[in-house]
């Protein structure tokens, strides 16, 4: 099931406008793949990063999956074709990959969570159920034509539906394969999901759909705007860690995962893996735990920054330690990266302050029309300028497009340090992230890609690898392995 909630967030199905501008900036078998290369800053998991059209071709077969309760009409259409299109791919890659036979589902049900009269959906009610979902009993995928399908539609195009939908039918695999028990958390029953949805996803960038495209630039970068969109709300302390969907952070790794390392890399996740995944991070909580983990805000001002830079400066130990400048002009010979610049020739941070704040403005999803956003919007982009100080002063070019790559990963092996267990804002020794904050690094990333950039504010392309280039860095107990990984 798409979610433990009736509803999804009213973020999710009233408040995406903007998403779309924010982030607008397989023929061989899928067993057996070898992980794709994360290092190349002009592709994505070994592909090239390409932009343009992205969702249904024009040449489109109509659908063969005839849903119970479909009007027929453009939204059923699509949810029909995305369903076939999944259901092909498994169909081709089941056997060859887990062994044993391929069980088509056994039906599909469209129906609208505003009629009140609708029907049953896997025992209950489909009345106010703005949902998608894979019925364990039947064996049905069920979606809400009402709302559910148009919103993704609307705001995260065809392939939006297509992946809740194939996110969906990785819970049929489950199935078939017996991957996981019905008792395993559902944390872990949902990473795979979203995982086995990135191994299809994979395919269709790749170009081998017949119904269906996704460019790997402003496609994925959507697409991955609504995976951080349905993520879980922060935990509190009376939530269970294992439960849910998952954080930001959770889903987009389970979704690379799938894309860059294929199927047998899903079928190997479970707690201990996303427990080592979490290691060091404040949503690492030993099982049970009820630590409360919602994110407190620490303001974004002179005091946090310049606090920040000594942080660093504390964890880095660099033998000459950058400058912080609040005069944003203070590189006269340098490119300006608004709101936060590097200047090699003095080794300065520049920061435009109110520019910052900004950047730091905690957003209100459901009104101000964003991705999060937060204090660590602007934190991770003020550490990434930091950075690129150390490599400075190893003698490496900050203007080339691995640079970007090597960037983003030092930040994220910045903000592992800075996620300890007992951060807490307002500590007198430095910037403290909790549960929440690492989740407004990747949008930021997505949306801006200043972490991920050079000192000139060239960007890594593609969002999914930026992305991947911060988790790595997120991982590392020595931040050094990340110019051996980049370089």
């Amino acid at each position: 099931m798409a979610s433990t909630r009736r509803h999804l967030h009213g973020r999710w199905v009233t408040a995406l406008a903007a998403v779309i501008v924010a982030v607008g900036g397989c023929a061989s078998p899928v067993h057996g793949r070898v992980v794709a290369p994360l290092d190349d800053p002009f592709g994505v998991a070994g592909l090239p990063v390409t932009d343009g059209p992205s969702g249904l071709r024009a040449d489109a077969p109509a659908p063969t999956t005839d849903a119970r309760g479909s009007k027929g009409d453009p939204v059923d259409i699509l949810a029909e074709q995305s369903l076939d299109d999944v259901q092909d791919f498994w169909q081709q890659h089941y056997a060859p990959v887990f062994g044993g036979s391929f069980r088509p589902v056994a039906g599909a049900v469209s129906y609208d969570a505003n009629n009140p009269l609708g029907p049953a959906v896997c025992g209950i009610s489909s009345y106010d159920l703005v949902n998608a979902m894979y019925c364990r009993p039947d064996r049905q995928i069920y979606w809400d034509r009402g709302v559910f399908v148009p919103t993704a539609r609307r705001y995260f195009g065809d392939d939006g539906v297509v992946g809740v939908l194939a996110h969906e039918f990785g819970h049929a695999i489950q199935g078939m394969g017996s991957f996981v028990t019905r008792d395993a958390p559902v944390l872990v029953i949902e990473q795979q999901a979203d995982c086995l949805a990135g191994v299809y996803l994979r395919w269709v960038a790749e170009g081998n759909s017949p119904r269906f495209t996704l460019s790997t630039g402003d496609g994925l970068n959507t697409l991955l705007a609504g995976v951080i969109t349905i993520r879980d709300p922060v935990l509190t302390k009376f939530d269970d860690p294992e439960e849910g969907h998952g954080t930001a952070l959770d889903r987009v790794a389970a979704l690379q995962t799938g894309f860059t390392s294929g199927p047998s890399a899903c079928v190997a996740i479970d707690m201990d893996q996303i427990r080592q995944r979490r290691a060091g991070l404040p949503i690492a909580l030993q099982t049970g735990s009820r630590r409360d983990l919602r994110t407190v805000d620490r303001p974004v001002d002179h005091g946090t920054v310049t606090d920040l830079i000594d942080q660093l400066n504390t964890f880095f130990s660099p033998s000459s330690r950058p400058a912080l400048s609040f005069d944003p002009t203070a590189c006269p010979e340098a490119q300006a990266t608004t709101p936060v610049s590097y200047c090699p020739q003095t080794n300065t941070v520049a920061v435009d302050l109110p520019a910052v704040q900004r950047l730091g403005a905690p957003a209100d999803e459901a009104h101000d029309l964003t991705l999060v956003q937060g204090p660590n919007t602007a934190w991770s982009v003020v550490t990434s300028r930091y950075v690129l100080a150390l490599q400075h002063a190893r003698n490496l070019p900050l203007d080339r497009a691995i640079t970007g790559l090597r960037t983003a990963c030092l930040t994220g092996a910045a903000q592992r340090h800075m996620a300890r267990p007992d951060a807490s804002p307002g500590a007198a020794d430095g910037v403290g992230l909790i549960a929440g904050d690492v989740d407004q690094a990747i949008a930021g990333l997505l949306t801006n890609g200043l972490v991920a950039s050079d000192v000139n504010g060239a960007t890594v392309p593609a969002g999914f690898t930026r992305i991947a280039a911060y988790r790595a860095g997120l991982t590392l107990d020595d931040p050094d392995q990340c110019y051996g990984h980049f370089q």
